[in-house]
């Protein structure tokens, strides 16, 4: 008998307009100890399938029809208390973002330890040593003082393994991880899932994986279910799927995985843009950036590569001038920038633009598309509004979006239309240098692939010079023609795309290399 059996589950949510059906009759199997990954692009509905399985759809959302069995009981009739005994205690759930669902004001500890009081599993006293063991289990290093710290004195890394603690409190039958480390560095995010591999293995529990990432499906699950519109489109045993998918959808993704693309072979005429040199900069006790050096050469992307914490955004702002440098020197065209002040500054400004990671936070939501672009033309004083319009509709076009965008809102586009015109708007200027920092680190692997192209193709037609930031050497291999390898604010090795993804000369490049999930072992 299965764990978990999902039996023709439809829901759908309430809008203005009527109601959406997000789920459309699908049908899914887990078997004790099983993991499972549920897979597809954003807006697919994995992630409403997993919470129409413990009762946490938003108000909006209900189950149409359909039966979710679990341990012999259709959690889709039970009672908001019942399901209350079910959540946490047989079924632990663990949140894509660890930022946002651990709360800010009640320590690390008393957040473990209150499941296991909520269930009758513990008293106060116990529940707080208990605690302290389960974030030990989750690979917390220093248990005792990470349990009485608050989440934002941990890392990214950190919180998610205390949101694994909090989940596998109760030794629940069924875990649910929903995009678990999606946001997180590729070593990082393979010691999570190592740590989390090992615990369900450890209690003998089944996992349902949702996930975005067919590398990690294909290193964790033992089959694959995808998803795509509602419906699951192909399942199956992992490596039948990964070997001969079936479904045009499911090839689709597959082709989209940036680690299975070749390492381009290009080459770029030295022409130096961006000079830096020695670079460093401390924030109190902590040396970020540490004698710094690289150069970018026009028409050519330069990628900075290496875990959170390593430096590479730091290094970033020092170039962009966001940041003064405590030592070292910044060469623009020809021109110390170091110390620009005033004039000079702005002129820098205009001439070296940002892309950010996020492209849910980095567009005014008052502002229309058309207001978001000419913004930096408004700024600088270029055109007048008639000619300030033209460009953002040229831009537009220049990113694959219809003009009929430029009246709506960010609110009202996918992610990766938003970064689309967060690329717009980078590019409004016609600047030399656009630092991009993670700019695809949020999006699915097909809207991915889709900027990344985007990206060379601009890059082709404009000259544009890029700075690509990025802790995912998939992609990095898809996009740069050299790749400079960071760790402790340190450049550990630099070289050519092709020759350090084949012959890595850093122990560190190896270890990232090694990191890159999906590949062959």
């Amino acid at each position: 008998m299965s764990l978990l059996n999902i039996q023709g589950l439809a829901v759908s949510y309430r809008t203005r307009s009527g109601a959406v059906r997000a789920v459309d009759g699908v049908d899914l199997s887990i078997e004790p100890g099983e993991t499972v990954a549920l897979v597809g692009e954003s807006g697919s509905g994995k992630s409403t399938t997993a919470h129409a399985v413990i009762g946490l759809l938003s108000r909006t959302g209900r189950i149409e029809r359909g039966s979710v069995e679990f341990e012999g009981r259709d959690l889709a009739t039970l009672s908001e208390r019942d399901l209350r005994a079910v959540r946490g205690a047989r079924i632990g759930l663990i949140p894509q973002d660890p930022t946002v669902s651990l709360n800010p004001v009640t320590r690390i500890g008393d957040q473990v330890a209150e499941v296991l009081r909520l269930h009758g599993l513990a008293d106060r006293r116990s529940a707080a040593i208990d605690a302290v063991e389960l974030l030990d289990r989750a690979g917390l290093p220093d248990p005792a003082v990470r349990a009485r710290q608050y989440p934002h004195e941990l890392s990214g890394g950190m919180r998610q393994r205390a949101l694994i603690a909090v989940a596998i409190a109760a030794k629940p039958a069924l875990v649910i991880a929903d995009e678990p480390t999606s946001a997180l560095d590729v070593t990082v995010q393979r010691l999570i899932l190592d740590y989390l591999q090992q615990l369900t293995a450890d209690l003998g529990t089944a996992m349902l994986l949702v996930t975005h990432d067919l590398g990690v499906a294909a290193d964790r699950a033992q089959r694959i279910a995808v998803m795509s519109r509602g419906r699951i489109v192909e399942t199956g045993p992992t490596a039948a799927i990964l070997a001969a998918p079936a479904h045009a959808y499911t090839r689709h993704l597959l082709d989209s995985v940036p680690a299975r693309t070749p390492p381009p072979v290009r080459t770029v005429r030295p022409d130096p843009l961006v000079v830096v040199d020695g670079l460093r900069k401390d924030f109190r006790s902590v040396r970020a950036v540490d004698d710094v050096s690289f150069t970018i050469n026009r028409h050519e992307t330069l990628a900075l590569v290496g875990e959170s914490g390593s430096g590479k955004t730091t290094t970033a702002r020092l170039v962009l001038r966001q940041l003064d440098p405590d030592a070292g020197t910044i060469t623009f065209d020809g021109d110390d920038v170091t110390r620009a002040r005033g004039r000079a500054l702005r002129a820098l400004r205009r001439r070296a633009q940002l892309i950010y990671q996020n492209p849910y936070a980095s567009l005014d939501p008052r502002f229309t598309i058309a207001e978001v672009i000419v913004e930096p033309l408004r700024a600088f004083g270029v055109g007048d509004r008639a000619t300030r319009l033209a460009r953002a509709r040229d831009l537009l076009d220049r990113v694959r979006l219809p003009a009929s965008t430029l009246g709506r809102r960010p609110a009202e586009l996918s992610g990766g239309q938003r970064q689309r015109v967060a690329v717009a708007r980078a590019l409004a200027l016609s600047p030399e240098l656009v630092v991009c920092d993670e700019p695809v680190s949020a999006l699915d692997v097909s809207v991915q692939a889709q900027v990344l192209e985007l990206l060379t193709d601009l890059q082709a037609d404009t000259g544009v010079a890029y700075l690509f930031i990025s802790h995912d050497l998939g992609v990095v291999r898809q996009v740069a023609h050299r790749v400079a390898v960071m760790r402790y604010g340190r450049i550990v090795e630099t070289g050519p795309t092709g020759t350090l993804f084949t012959e890595p000369a850093h122990p560190y490049t190896r270890e990232l290399l090694a990191a890159i999930p999906g590949q062959p072992v």
